[in-house]
């Protein structure tokens, strides 16, 4: 855990004035006027224990760390803070629910707050007060933490995963410019593979990149775990062909993808093994800032994901909302922190640090300066809006936040692409285990 103290901020905020951030000193003033003026004042003797997911980009880290001591000093909360992978966030939280102690705030993946409803604490005058504020909530965004009229959370921000590519590679394969359906896609990997540059995309329990890509494939053929009043429809004629064309691409990849976690691929990329992937901007922040990776920088690309044979977009990118457990001793400090942390003073701050990697869920945002700062960045704009809710076409809630966090689809995929089960069967499995939460 990181105890911030006025001290870290001023020396954190020194090295983020290089990056045109606020200053220690500046952010301290504008946290001061906030916490005086703000419809939440911490209670006295606040502290707040706060998980989150483990960051990708060093300088978002920097940027938050920065908000957080900010915070601490001006509103006098105690601030424990401390990071886990996306694997492990759902777990630790579901601890801290059932026992009803440990945390005070978490921050993770998808609907996380849907996977205890009655647990959190509701957070409608936050949702309202930044809404109104900052033009509006982005549908998916919005759909992401509310059950009914009730927010159970705010969604902080859309981690957007896009196609991450070397040109040189696509160039030498053919491709003057990436895919832009579910045929030419699959050529391409292909053609990559023939010339020992493979694409490669997690098969494994990667929270993020798994769950994506392979959401990406089932919706781009028509095919969903529930329909619109959740009934089952995933053992269907739309779900062999999506596992089929999944199938093609996997024989295409680069080996051991069916073991992968959130990090592997980027990991591969960056030693030069993968030529195509889907990833957030880190894969290319992390060259950018690495002197001896200046030429593979330079060749790395992103795309928009292809579209499959239903004629839109089917993104399912990456919600990071958070939540407020209903038992914490200071629900006044945690609204005011979370509030806080969306202000534009620090937002659009914390979207210069994550250089990309962060998409904003509130409409005012997307003006925010970081989408013009290097054309590269561009696409990430988007993925606050054309994504769909993890649940799909089916009714947001817990029971579609469990499925995502139990791997459901991304086992189904993984079970026929490797031969473990035949297209019939990783369906009936999946049909089995969605039966199991939807009853």
């Amino acid at each position: 855990m990181q105890d911030f103290t006025r001290r870290t901020l001023l020396q954190g905020g020194t090295a983020l004035a290089a990056t045109g951030m606020l200053t220690g000193p500046a952010l301290f003033e504008f946290a001061k006027a906030w916490a005086q003026s703000a419809p939440w004042k911490a209670e006295p003797g606040a502290k707040l224990t706060v998980m989150r997911w483990k960051r990708f980009v060093p300088q978002e880290d920097d940027a938050f760390n920065a908000m957080v001591a900010a915070f601490k000093a001006a509103t006098g909360t105690e601030m424990n803070v401390f990071s886990e992978s996306f694997e492990d966030v759902q777990p630790k939280a579901s601890v801290a629910a059932n026992t009803g102690s440990g945390l005070d705030l978490a921050w993770g993946l998808h609907t996380l707050p849907q996977l205890f409803p009655t647990k959190v604490l509701k957070m409608n005058d936050v949702a309202d007060y930044l809404g109104k504020k900052y033009g509006g909530w982005t549908d998916a965004a919005a759909k992401t933490c509310k059950q009914g009229n009730d927010w159970l959370g705010i969604p902080v921000a859309t981690n957007g995963g896009y196609m991450t590519y070397r040109k040189s590679a696509l160039d030498k394969a053919g491709f003057k410019e990436f895919p832009k359906d579910f045929p030419g896609f699959l050529e391409m990997c292909k053609a990559l593979k023939k010339n020992n540059t493979p694409a490669g995309f997690a098969l494994g329990h990667a929270s993020g990149d798994g769950n994506s890509w392979l959401h990406w494939v089932l919706w781009g053929h028509g095919a969903y775990t529930v329909d619109q009043n959740d009934k089952i429809i995933i053992n269907s004629p739309e779900t062999a062909k999506a596992l089929e064309y999944c199938k093609a691409l996997y024989d295409n990849f680069i080996p051991g993808t069916a073991s992968w976690n959130d990090s592997s691929n980027n990991k591969a990329f960056l030693a030069g093994e993968l030529y195509c992937t889907a990833n957030g901007i880190s894969i290319y922040v992390a060259a950018k800032t690495d002197a001896s990776k200046k030429e593979l920088a330079e060749d790395t690309y992103h795309a928009l994901w292809p579209v499959g044979p239903v004629g839109k977009p089917t993104e399912l990118q990456l919600a990071l909302p958070i939540l407020a457990f209903n038992f914490t001793k200071y629900p006044n400090a945690a609204k005011a922190f979370v509030a806080f942390m969306l202000e534009k003073e620090n937002y659009e701050k914390w979207l210069d640090g994550a250089q990309g990697y962060l998409t904003q869920t509130l409409n005012a945002y997307e003006s925010a300066p970081i989408w013009t700062a290097d054309p590269k960045n561009a696409v990430f704009a988007q993925a606050s809006k054309r994504t769909l809710p993890a649940s799909g076409i089916g009714t947001v809630g817990e029971k579609a936040a469990t499925a995502i966090a139990d791997f459901i689809v991304v086992d189904m995929f993984a079970n026929y692409c490797t031969g473990t089960k035949d297209a019939k069967g990783a369906m009936a499995e999946a049909e089995r285990q969605l039966k199991r939460i939807y009853r």
